[in-house]
C-alpha cells in the first residue's frame, strides 16, 4: 500500500530557467505546489528519455515558462486548477499542443459531464445538481448519508459527508459553495466504499493498462480537506469483470473516440445491489499511479513518444 499525493503545500515553487527550458522535447505541466512532479509522475521522465525525449516539469501558471519550444504538454498535476477553472483552460487553449487536448478538459473539468453519461446510458452515482440561482432556496436533498461538493474541483476539495442528522450542516455547506459562486452537486455516500473503497481502472491510448484501489477519502462527517488534496491510500487490485465492463463502455461513451486519449481513469464503486456504478471520470489530471502497473510508465511513455514520432 502507498500513500499518493503527499506533497506539501509549503513547497517553494521553482523557476524553469530559460537554457534549460530550450533543450526540452516534453512538458509535463504542474503546479507550484509540486514543482518537480511527485515521484510517481517522476517515473515518466526517464521512461521517455529511452524514446530519446527529453521530458521536464514547468508550472502551467508561471508567466516565466515557455511553451512554444516544446513538442507536446502533457498535463498532469495541475492540481490547483479547479480555483481558477477558466485561466487554466485559457492557458490549455494558448499552449501549441496539449493533451488531453483542450475539448476533452473543457468537458471533463466540470462534473455535470456525468449528465451526459448517465444520458448515454452508463450507471452513474445518483447526483442532485443544484445551480447558483438554487441561492438561498431549499434544497431536496436524498435521504441518509451524503456527499456535498462543488462541480468543479480537484482532490476532494471542497468536500464533505454528512450523516441523516446532519441535514442542517449539508445546507450550510451548500450555501457556502454557492455564496463562491460554485455549482453543486449531492450524491449518497456509498456505504461499499468503507469497507470496499473505489475501484479505480487506468487506461493508455484507450486500452486497459492496470487498475487500483482507493480507500475511503471521507472518514469524518463534514470534514473536508484544507489542502490542494486528500491523502489516499492506494494499494493494487485487479478489477472484476462487471468493473472492467462499465469502464469500457464508460470510454465508449465519449464523442470522441477512446484512442484519442492519452490517458483516462476510470473511478467507481458498488451501490446497494452490488453493481459497479461510475464516480468519476478522470480525464484531465488523474494521478495515474504508474509504479502500481507493471510497465505502466512505459507505455504511456511509449503513448506520448507515437504522439510526437518518436517510436
Amino acid at each position: 500500500m502507498i500513500r499518493a499525493r503527499t506533497g506539501s503545500r509549503r513547497a517553494r515553487p521553482q523557476t524553469v530557467t530559460e537554457d534549460r527550458s530550450t533543450l526540452a522535447d516534453v512538458a509535463l505541466a504542474t503546479c507550484s505546489v509540486l514543482p518537480a512532479l511527485d515521484a510517481d509522475e517522476r517515473s515518466l521522465i526517464p521512461a521517455l528519455d529511452a524514446f530519446g525525449l527529453i521530458a521536464e516539469p514547468r508550472i502551467w501558471d508561471d508567466p516565466s515558462v515557455r511553451w512554444d519550444d516544446v513538442q507536446l504538454v502533457v498535463v498532469r498535476s495541475t492540481w490547483d486548477y479547479s480555483r481558477r477553472r477558466d485561466a487554466f483552460l485559457s492557458w490549455c487553449a494558448a499552449v501549441p499542443r496539449v493533451l488531453n487536448s483542450v475539448p476533452i478538459l473543457t468537458w471533463n473539468t466540470d462534473k455535470t459531464y456525468l449528465r451526459d453519461l448517465e444520458a448515454a446510458g452508463i450507471p452513474t452515482v445518483p447526483t442532485v445538481w443544484i445551480g447558483s440561482d438554487s441561492h438561498g432556496g431549499r434544497f431536496d436533498l436524498p435521504e441518509g448519508p451524503l456527499v456535498v461538493k462543488p462541480t468543479v474541483s480537484s482532490g476532494a476539495q471542497n468536500t464533505a459527508r454528512y450523516g441523516p442528522s446532519d441535514q442542517a450542516a449539508a445546507g450550510a455547506h451548500i450555501e457556502r459553495l454557492l455564496a463562491d459562486g460554485l455549482e453543486v452537486m449531492v450524491q449518497p455516500y456509498v456505504s461499499s466504499v468503507d469497507s470496499d473503497g473505489e475501484a479505480g481502472l487506468i487506461y493508455i491510448d484507450g486500452v486497459f493498462s492496470h487498475s487500483i484501489r482507493k480507500g475511503p477519502l471521507l472518514r469524518a462527517p463534514g470534514s473536508s480537506t484544507d489542502q490542494l488534496w486528500a491523502v489516499e491510500d492506494i494499494s493494487v487490485r485487479p478489477p472484476d469483470a462487471d468493473e472492467r465492463a462499465v469502464a469500457e463502455a464508460t470510454l465508449d461513451a465519449l464523442r470522441w473516440p477512446r484512442e484519442e486519449l492519452l490517458y483516462a481513469r476510470v473511478d467507481m464503486v458498488r451501490g446497494g445491489d452490488g453493481a459497479p456504478m461510475l464516480l468519476e471520470l478522470e480525464l484531465a489530471e488523474p494521478s495515474l499511479f504508474l509504479g502500481l502497473g507493471d510497465g505502466a510508465a512505459v507505455r504511456l511513455a511509449g503513448a506520448i513518444a507515437r504522439r510526437v514520432g518518436r517510436r
